[in-house]
């Protein structure tokens, strides 16, 4: 499938979730990310957080879990600029003020800014990928931009409530790659 109809199907399927799915596969996730991924070797890194109304995985239990298990670890956060193509990022911690944006986006208040060269690893919001580690996210590019930016050492993480789709179609070289994806059921390598 090409990228614009994984798209449509991906944000049909997961809006007809019901939210105690979303909740139960979002825990999951959580599991896998503790059993799979080296945390203590990292200082910094990037969440995203959740769209409600989108069903998106919820992160919040990850994040809670990382601020009572690796205190040590420093968590950012993305926010949206005005001109609605960049993004910049910030310091989550938990006394962080948040504030929705206009696409029901919370974003946080005041919070220090973190620069993608400092970032260890990052967990990528997508609808989906393919088991070449390619994505689709929702069509603005703000991921590529912004991974384009980090270390290229530094980790991609997707983060996925569904198993990935053979291959998309129309994926190219001027992807941003993902190096692993978090689902539900594994964690699958790139």
């Amino acid at each position: 499938m090409t990228k614009a109809a994984l798209r449509r199907a991906a944000l049909a399927a997961r809006r007809a979730l019901p939210e105690a799915e979303v909740i139960r596969r979002s825990h999951l996730l959580t599991e896998q990310f503790f059993r799979h991924l080296l945390v203590a070797d990292w200082h910094w890194l990037h969440v995203f957080l959740p769209i409600p109304h989108q069903h998106e995985p919820d992160m919040w239990p990850l994040i809670r879990a990382l601020w009572a298990q690796h205190p040590y670890l420093q968590l950012a956060v993305p926010v949206v600029q005005p001109d609605g193509q960049t993004l910049r990022h910030f310091h989550l911690t938990p006394n962080t003020q948040l504030a929705v944006n206009r696409w029901g986006i919370p974003e946080p208040v005041d919070a220090t800014e973190v620069f993608p060269l400092q970032l260890d690893a990052v967990l990528v919001p997508l609808l989906a990928f393919d088991e070449s580690g390619h994505r689709v996210g929702y069509g603005k590019g703000f991921y590529d931009r912004f991974l384009m930016e980090c270390r290229p050492e530094a980790v991609r993480i997707g983060v996925s409530l569904d198993p990935p789709v053979p291959r998309i179609a129309d994926a190219w070289s001027g992807d941003v790659r993902l190096h692993a994806c978090l689902t539900p059921e594994k964690v699958w390598w790139f």
